[in-house]
């Protein structure tokens, strides 16, 4: 690397780090997207990774170490360990972003596959090595497609076993653990609306189709098509939102 300057060596370094990829693989990958170290995060995280960068018997003492006394499951209480290890609050949008890579079915629990099988998907065996991997999961809710597969994700990790629908109070708590990311200046009076005139547990389809409502209609609903053929909830917000005074006609 002695032909590198001093700000690309570092690149270099950092992305081997994270990533743990060989020397050569980040230098190729570096050089591919031009220097710029989330592209080339991009770049490497779309590619299918070899799980032997992570030992499986470390994997499985990870496990153990957090798995319930009584069930071959991390429940809720292993979570919050795990948190504690991670310095992070359960309450951190990171969290969902280590489930959507573990492809956990439930909120607040991880079973052996989901949690061996993700944790070796990200290349890593360790605590630190998770850790040294937050930033990078963080900054994937910033880029689109990624934040539209964790928002669906999102539905069927947070609804109850059993359940279709979701929860009207969880609903809302997942909208604006979600919209804090995304910034849409709706959000409060969306979760105001449903409490006022819905009151009822969340569809799938409404779910679904409120990011694509909240990501190309304006928030002055300037290009709002009444015609459209969004669901009949999101079409009642807007009549709330003019009867509110919140926009104008």
């Amino acid at each position: 690397m002695h032909k590198l300057s001093r700000s690309n060596r570092d690149k270099v370094q950092q992305f081997v780090a994270i990533t743990g990829a060989s020397e050569k693989n980040a230098l190729q990958t570096l050089k591919a997207s031009d220097w710029q170290l989330e592209a080339a995060f991009d770049v490497f995280y779309s590619q299918p990774q070899p799980r032997s960068n992570a030992d499986v018997r470390r994997l499985e003492e990870l496990y153990n170490r957090y798995k319930d006394q009584y069930s071959d499951m991390i429940l809720a209480d292993g979570i919050s360990v795990l948190c504690t290890d991670l310095q992070v609050e359960p309450q951190d949008i990171v969290t969902l972003v280590l489930s959507w890579h573990m492809n956990a079915a439930t909120a607040c629990e991880f079973s052996r596959e989901e949690f061996v099988g993700g944790l070796q998907a990200l290349g890593v065996d360790s605590i630190k090595k998770l850790q040294e991997k937050l930033s990078f999961m963080r900054s994937e809710l910033k880029d689109e497609q990624k934040f539209h597969e964790i928002y669906n994700f999102a539905f069927g990790w947070a609804k109850e076993k059993g359940q279709k629908s979701l929860a009207l109070d969880t609903a809302i708590g997942m909208w604006q653990l979600l919209f804090a990311e995304r910034e849409w200046p709706l959000v409060n009076h969306w979760c105001d609306f449903l409490q006022d005139r819905h009151n009822k547990a969340i569809s799938k389809d409404t779910w679904e189709q409120l990011l694509e409502f909240a990501r190309t209609v304006d928030p002055s609903l300037s290009n709002y098509d009444a015609e459209g053929a969004w669901p009949y909830l999101i079409d009642e917000f807007v009549e709330y939102l003019y009867d509110k005074s919140v926009v104008e006609k």
